[in-house]
């Protein structure tokens, strides 16, 4: 510590005639071997802590004298130079800095405020000057030659300067330090409560009745409402502690805190009924007075808290404390994962007449980046089979996609994704034993989200946004997510006009050029400015993993397919392999020759089978005599088209379950009036034989005869119609291939013209 002008120090013991406290410097002259300080704060005396009875003098009882508001401090002591140093030197004495409220820094916006500081500015200059100070103190020994000199040049008050002088040594000897305090005068927002004994008058401006009575009579009168009173103040404070979180709005709450305290005196009514007395004007507190005590001196998040659920709070009021992309090192490391109900409705791929609701859309999100690196769309969930698809979606070549869908899944982030180091997801579906094993096999580490809080994964929360606001101007039937939160929505599902595989197609496109054009410009720093970062989702994407930072391992196509896509049982049977009623085929079902297995060894049997919701073009099966899996598709004899999905195919066959019932009722009606026509036939045969057998009169021919008889009647009825021997028929055989000989020789000779 050196000793210098304006330096604090704090003095830890009794020494040089100087009392424990802190100090100021106010002039060191190396000179003169002295030192002059003032003291700011002496430390309280120390008690005494032994144990037994307190002394006589202590038991005295003493009159207690009246202490000062506040006291002014400034008195100069003049002590050793040397002798403080050996104070420094043993530690004694402790430099100390002393800091100023935030408030002296802030520019003064009030004009009275301005012109006193500029007042006390000029009566204090020549204290504020060192040299000038340090001569007057070091001639004078004392302060009353600059004191006398302030007072008849700017005609203050002797009281004047030694108050400021006082805030010149608790605050420092710096102008900062005479900034004038107004909002420590202790009249604005002071509590000025009435009580029983108090003969005070009500505070505050008085009511229009008041002054209307000092306009006409010449005195104010008494008010009506009376001033709040510290009894009112605790009734209000008791009964709205017992309106349960959150509030409900002023006006409810000061009716039921009325209802509660206000009222509790009963009487008893004409039937004999217990009934509040009525309420008497001047004897519960008003609205404005109630609001008052509620609100004033209560802090602003208080307040907020208050009208709120702690839960809404912390999703949409709270302070933002960082970024969403925040604790995601580089690209790749972790994603985000969330699903939500499409704000549009679909038809059914199989009728377009059905209209089969508004579907579950998965959406995947690398948060570093914040592109969009998986989707998946599909009519069931949300659970973890179907979040398996969609990640199995993020990782999965864009062949194979582009041949499930139908479509060209177009890659925009390369390197293409692969599984992430951490999958941050939501609890619920996602916290189960299926998820655990999952994240085990495929090495990825699963974090969740406190529950009822999609804002710490805000990144696919407006995603989903994104989408639904693209969407809402494109698609037919499709709904306006801003309308829907007022309560202002109407849909009209007629309007639908996309299936499932329509709209899986639509969003790729969608989160295909959100990638590579969304504005991220206030992502990119100096250095990734100077290195030509694109500022999109992919350009973040790409420029991270050409810096090393991002994440990205290789799996093969066949762990994935088993780990993330759901199993069911295929049978193996003559016809082929049949799964979910539909046949497929592959090349080596062909080679093993299982079918003839199935046909005539050891019958039909059970094979494992791994497949994808979005589409029954295709199932995978382990092949047990080979590597890897068989990539089975489906067959042309097949009854479902490539095209639909697994979804669809239930609501299909739940269909046909529907309409069982009247397809057998048809049938059996149908069957019954065939079985009536057939009777009739029959009863009418019956009737002609007998009737023929009657009129037959002679010798009956044999049934040869009777054949012959019958053809040769019938060639002569029936024109055009070949009937008759072996010849005849061989003859117009032979006339009909050379017809078509004719033919086929003028196609042949067409052809060869042109």
């Amino acid at each position: 510590m050196h000793l210098m002008h304006n330096q604090a120090f704090k003095l830890t013991t009794v020494a040089l005639g100087l009392p424990e406290g802190i100090f100021r410097i106010v002039v060191d002259d190396s000179s003169t071997d002295i030192t002059y300080c003032v003291l700011i704060k002496q430390e309280s005396p120390r008690t005494n802590v032994r144990g037994g009875r307190p002394r006589i003098e202590d038991r005295k009882l003493k009159r207690k004298k009246r202490i000062p508001q506040k006291s002014l401090v400034g008195t100069l002591y003049a002590i050793c130079r040397k002798d403080l140093i050996e104070l420094i030197e043993s530690h004694a004495a402790i430099s100390i800095s002393l800091e100023l409220p935030g408030l002296y820094y802030t520019p003064i916006d009030q004009l009275s405020a301005q012109n006193a500081f500029d007042k006390r500015c000029r009566v204090m200059e020549q204290f504020l000057d060192n040299e000038t100070l340090k001569e007057s103190i070091l001639i004078h020994g004392n302060l009353g030659h600059l004191v006398r000199e302030a007072i008849k040049q700017h005609n203050v008050s002797k009281s004047y300067v030694y108050k400021l002088w006082s805030i010149l040594c608790t605050f420092g000897l710096t102008k900062t330090s005479l900034r004038t305090r107004f909002d420590k005068c202790g009249a604005p927002g002071e509590r000025r409560y009435l009580s029983a004994s108090s003969t005070r008058k009500k505070a505050g401006r008085k009511t229009f009745a008041q002054r209307l009575s000092k306009l006409i009579h010449g005195c104010w009168g008494e008010p009506v409402q009376p001033g709040m009173s510290t009894a009112w103040r605790a009734k209000i404070m008791m009964a709205d502690k017992g309106i349960a979180t959150p509030k409900p709005s002023m006006p409810e709450r000061h009716k039921r805190i009325i209802a509660s305290q206000f009222t509790t005196a009963m009487r008893y009514d004409d039937n004999g009924n217990i009934v509040a007395i009525d309420l008497e004007k001047g004897q519960y507190p008003n609205y404005q007075q109630v609001k008052r005590v509620l609100t004033e001196g209560i802090e602003e998040i208080y307040r907020i808290r208050e009208k709120t659920s702690s839960g809404h709070f912390e999703r949409a009021l709270r302070g933002l404390k960082g970024y969403s992309w925040e604790g995601a090192e580089g690209p790749g490391l972790m994603y985000a994962i969330d699903s939500t109900i499409g704000d549009v409705y679909l038809r059914s791929s199989i009728d377009p007449n059905w209209i089969i609701g508004r579907p579950i859309v998965y959406v995947i999100v690398d948060v570093f980046s914040t592109a969009v690196v998986g989707f998946y769309v599909c009519l069931t969930g949300p659970s973890w089979d179907t979040a398996q698809v969609a990640i199995f979606n993020t990782v999965a070549s864009t062949d194979l996609l582009s041949d499930l869908w139908g479509y060209d899944m177009r890659q925009s982030l390369f390197p293409a994704p692969t599984l992430p180091a951490r999958l941050l997801c939501d609890r619920g579906e996602y916290l189960s034993i299926l998820a655990r094993a999952t994240g085990m096999a495929l090495l990825t580490t699963l974090s969740y989200t406190a529950p009822f809080r999609p804002d710490l994964k805000g990144v696919v929360e407006v995603m989903h946004r994104i989408m639904k606001n693209v969407q809402y101007n494109f698609i037919p039937g499709a709904m306006d997510a801003r309308r829907k939160e007022y309560d202002l929505r109407r849909s009209n599902p007629a309007a639908a006009t996309m299936s499932v595989r329509q709209y899986m197609q639509f969003l790729h496109e969608c989160f295909y050029v959100y990638n590579l054009t969304a504005d991220r410009s206030k992502r990119l720093d100096a250095h990734m400015v100077a290195q030509g970062v694109f500022p999109s989702p992919a350009g973040l994407w790409h420029w991270g993993h050409d810096m090393g930072i991002g994440f990205s391992r290789a799996q093969s196509q066949a762990e994935l397919i088993t780990q993330l896509l759901p199993t069911g049982n295929a049978r193996v049977t003559r016809n082929g392999v049949v799964f979910r009623t539909n046949r497929y085929s592959a090349p080596v079902v062909e080679t093993e020759q299982w079918t003839t297995r199935a046909r005539s060894v050891r019958g039909s049997w059970e094979i494992p089978a791994q497949y994808y919701p979005g589409s029954v073009s295709r199932i995978w099966t382990p092949y047990e005599s080979g590597n890897g899996l068989i990539d089975l598709t489906i067959s042309d004899h097949s009854r479902a088209d490539p095209a639909l999905t697994h979804d669809e195919m239930v609501d299909a066959f739940a269909f046909q379950k529907l309409k069982a019932a009247d397809v057998e009722h048809q049938r059996v009606q149908e069957a019954v009036l065939g079985y009536y026509r057939m009777e009739s036939i029959r009863k009418q045969a019956i009737e002609e034989t007998r009737a023929a057998r009657q009129r037959a009169r002679g010798i009956t021919p044999t049934i040869r005869e009777a054949r012959a008889i019958e053809n040769e009647f019938a060639g002569q009825l029936m024109v055009g119609e070949v009937r008759g021997t072996a010849k005849t028929r061989s003859e117009s055989k032979s006339n009909y291939d050379a017809m078509m000989g004719d033919l086929v020789k003028a196609m042949d000779a067409e052809a060869m013209h042109d």
